[in-house]
């Protein structure tokens, strides 16, 4: 299946920031895949659709275009956790939101960041007024300064002591052989109305990452500075960056480098990091041709503005004619985000957290007409719903787990979302 959308180099160049704003406006259903402000490398894509779920039998391969970029039609949205985690064989809860909500794209800018170059997609007929409306926004020079939230209230949903609870219940399972890794999560949540651009605005300030993003749809909005890409289809070629492994960083120099040195010779890191990526090149080889599945690259620190990563990646060659939905069922949920083994990790947490995920623990990103894709996972993320918002994070456990750790580690992961939120971490926390 090829894109249905025509293609224009623009001149001149514009924020992405500014694009959404300027060009997008108050569309019902748009989002902005964004590589994160002042990148200088990667893609990111603003845009429009129409919603509609991608077709489970597009068959993925990918095709490289120098000229037009990766993506260049097809499907933007995210897919919840707990709706795959069912389809997966396991329990899981309801939180009464869409499973998924994906965007059929109609109009799209794409920002090549290495090129400073800017591509225009829409029909035939469409392609002027786009081209028309980005001029004007270059011309206009507007800005995209977010306005500072209004403080606003959070309940969690465990306080730490029960969280540090459901810890030590997770060694209990791994110590009677029922799992290796089991990732617990929590949630955050907030009744308040929160406007999702200017929140998105404050959250890349706070947190770039590479695989950011905005997406609105159906009155609920995706807000995401994500550091984790789930899986990656490209010349046939399938592609998964476990992240297992976080410290926080230090305003010191030396300090920050010892807490690197220190995630990187940590055997409780190693030990997760290894267990999710035997996890991970089992699902692959589902999909892929037999031998083709190897870790291209091991525990290595990856360092972003609040946190240091330990991440790895996986790669394998599918095999011919392999659909989406063949991937989606070998792949979804992730092994980051349940544990393993995967089906007794995910019947554990069921019963430990005892309430939805939601769309956090899910992905998001776009799948291509082509049949090439690029998800992250929804981690550091916010999730905004006609009700408030909530803000998801966990980490894995395993034997080696020091409750006190676990707990801050929630911490960290939590608290640069929250105060895009204009709320701080709940007592203890």
């Amino acid at each position: 299946m090829s894109s249905d959308l025509a293609s224009r180099v623009l001149p001149g160049w514009l924020d992405p920031a500014v694009a959404f704003t300027a060009v997008i406006g108050d569309a019902v259903d748009a989002f902005w895949l964004d590589a994160g402000p002042g990148a200088s490398e990667g893609w990111s894509w603003v845009g429009t659709g129409i919603p509609t779920a991608p077709p489970r039998d597009v068959a993925l391969g990918g095709m490289t275009d120098a000229d037009a970029g990766p993506f260049r039609g097809g499907w933007v949205g995210w897919s919840a956790y707990d709706a795959a985690a069912r389809r997966a064989g396991a329990p899981a809860a309801d939180d009464g939101g869409p499973a998924d909500a994906w965007l059929r794209v109609d109009r799209m800018l794409g920002f090549d960041h290495a090129a400073k170059r800017m591509i225009a997609f829409a029909a035939d007929d469409d392609l002027d007024g786009l081209a028309a409306a980005v001029a004007l926004a270059i011309t206009a020079e507007r800005t995209s300064t977010p306005a500072d939230p209004p403080a606003v209230a959070v309940s969690a949903r465990h306080d730490p002591d029960t969280y540090a609870r459901l810890i030590e219940q997770c060694r209990d399972e791994i110590r009677e052989g029922r799992a290796y890794q089991l990732c617990l999560t929590t949630r955050f949540e907030t009744a308040a109305s929160v406007d999702p651009v200017d929140t998105y605005l404050r959250l890349r300030t706070a947190t770039p990452a590479h695989h950011g993003g905005l997406i609105r749809s159906g009155g609920r909005a995706l807000l995401s500075a994500s550091p984790e890409q789930f899986l990656s289809v490209a010349d046939g070629i399938v592609r998964t960056r476990p992240i297992k492994g976080t410290r926080p960083r230090a305003a010191d120099a030396g300090q920050d480098a010892a807490l690197a040195a220190a995630l990187r010779g940590s055997e409780k890191e190693q030990a997760e990091n290894v267990m999710i990526v035997d996890l991970m090149r089992n699902d692959l080889q589902r999909v892929c041709e037999p031998g083709s599945v190897a870790a291209e690259r091991l525990l290595e620190v990856e360092s972003y503005p609040a946190v240091h990563q330990l991440v790895s990646t996986v790669a394998g060659r599918l095999r011919p004619r392999t659909t989406v939905g063949e991937l989606w069922d070998a792949a979804f949920p992730a092994g980051s985000m349940t544990g393993a083994p995967k089906l007794s990790a995910m019947q554990i947490l069921h019963r430990l957290e005892g309430a939805p995920r939601g769309v956090f623990a899910g992905c998001f990103g776009w799948i291509g007409s082509d049949g090439g894709l690029d998800l992250a996972m929804v981690i550091r993320s916010i999730v905004i719903h006609p009700a408030g918002a909530y803000v998801g994070a966990g980490g894995g456990i395993t034997w080696g787990s020091v409750a006190a750790d676990e707990v801050a580690e929630v911490g960290i992961k939590a608290r640069a979302p929250l105060r895009a939120l204009g709320a701080e971490l709940p007592p203890g926390w």
